[in-house]
């Protein structure tokens, strides 16, 4: 039976890295990294069985330090990377590394083991992401729908563009660009854009977003002042190539059409604090989620910019004449827009959403103080975009 409760799942460490497991698109599976001072540093590897409606999860070790990002392979569900903190001659520097899990835990639908003492495994270290002449590592993303072996990574102003060879056990910068100019230029947070042969990725620096295009290095499009205080985060639309979410430090969501950046499509301003995190919803794109400071979850109804403004079209052919009339008077009007829900399972700031890639009704928020809340679409707007 099939619930709209939400399931929640405490970690004992704080943590701010969550990633759905990109290439698995059968079992329900997040990756969370921790961020202890004290201890050695743990990925979890939650799996969530929806029958039963539990959490069974794995933990590996990564003690490499404290967890700033994590991103999962497309291609390959043992992989993943990792930005994470060290501390070199009393300096701390943020590094990358990409990583190996155990065979045996690669795929899917685990349970947990039945002593809890049962020792937590080790990651094997691939290869680390050189970034001595770089700077503090921001971020790593990968190339989406590739075949794991393009990585871009943005290092303070740096955007850096990896090749992953020898099975991964090599990372081979490809090439490089740097932002230049006054002010603030460190890259906050980048996404790669699914769109245009994965040929761009977007970047937040202070309160500007910018796009690039990964074959010449080169600046496509910016957008200044974006936001009135630092973006934290954006997301490209699934379904619409030109069309983009940001978030920041001004309680703010903004969608944009690339093409024309002087004003947003459209803004959002639910949160009360900073917006740590947007994203779309992989297959329904007038589904966004956002997660911030004032602890809450918001899911978004962004219908009107969506791929399907005039909600779920029907082939004529399925159409009785009878409703032939109705529905035609009902597609002339766009949708609203809306707050579908509100989610306040989190006592702490969320500095993570992100969306199952196994189910797309299904998403998980993790707040600093280690909870994790994998939640529903509400079945009745489920059934709403469906039908």
């Amino acid at each position: 039976m099939e619930d709209d409760a939400p399931v929640i799942y405490g970690l004992e460490f704080q943590a701010r890295a969550l990633t759905p497991q990109t290439a698995e698109t059968d079992a329900i599976r997040f990756l969370v990294g921790t961020q202890s001072l004290k201890y050695d540093n743990q990925i979890h590897i939650i799996d969530f069985d929806d029958e039963n409606n539990i959490i069974n999860k794995n933990v590996l070790l990564h003690q490499a330090g404290e967890i700033w990002h994590i991103s999962a392979s497309p291609a390959d569900r043992g992989v993943l990377a990792t930005c994470y903190n060290r501390t070199s001659d009393s300096k701390v520097l943020t590094c990358a590394a990409v990583w190996r899990m155990p065979k045996e835990l690669e795929s899917g639908s685990h349970e947990s083991p039945d002593d809890s003492s049962s020792t937590a495994q080790t990651l094997e270290l691939l290869c680390h992401l050189d970034n001595t002449a770089h700077g503090n590592m921001a971020c790593v993303v990968w190339e989406p729908m590739g075949d794991g072996k393009k990585i871009i990574s943005l290092a303070d102003n740096h955007i850096l563009l990896w090749d992953l060879q020898e099975s991964s056990s090599q990372a081979v910068l490809a090439s490089s660009a740097s932002l230049e100019g006054k002010g603030q230029l460190k890259f906050t947070s980048g996404r790669w854009s699914p769109h245009h042969n994965c040929t761009q990725v977007a970047t937040a620096n202070d309160t500007t977003l910018r796009g690039w295009d990964t074959r010449s290095m080169s600046q496509i499009y910016c957008i200044e002042n974006a936001h009135g205080q630092l973006v934290r985060d954006l997301d490209f639309n699934p379904n619409k190539q030109y069309y983009l979410a940001s978030c920041g430090d001004d309680c703010k969501v903004k969608f944009w059409d690339t093409r024309n950046v002087t004003e947003p499509v459209k803004t959002l301003e639910e949160h009360s604090h900073w917006v740590w995190n947007v994203r779309y919803n992989h297959s329904h794109d007038q589904l966004v989620l956002t997660g911030s400071s004032d602890s809450r979850v918001i899911l978004s109804n962004m219908v009107s910019i969506s791929s399907e403004p005039f909600g779920h079209l029907v082939d004529d052919d399925d159409i009785s004449d009878q409703e032939d009339h109705r529905s035609e008077e009902k597609s002339k009007e766009p949708l609203q827009d809306n707050v579908i829900a509100t989610y306040e399972e989190h006592e702490d700031s969320v500095y993570a959403v992100d969306w199952s890639s196994a189910d797309p009704w299904l998403f998980a928020s993790l707040s600093y103080d280690g909870r994790l809340v994998i939640n529903r679409v509400p079945r009745a707007l489920k059934y709403h975009i469906l039908l």
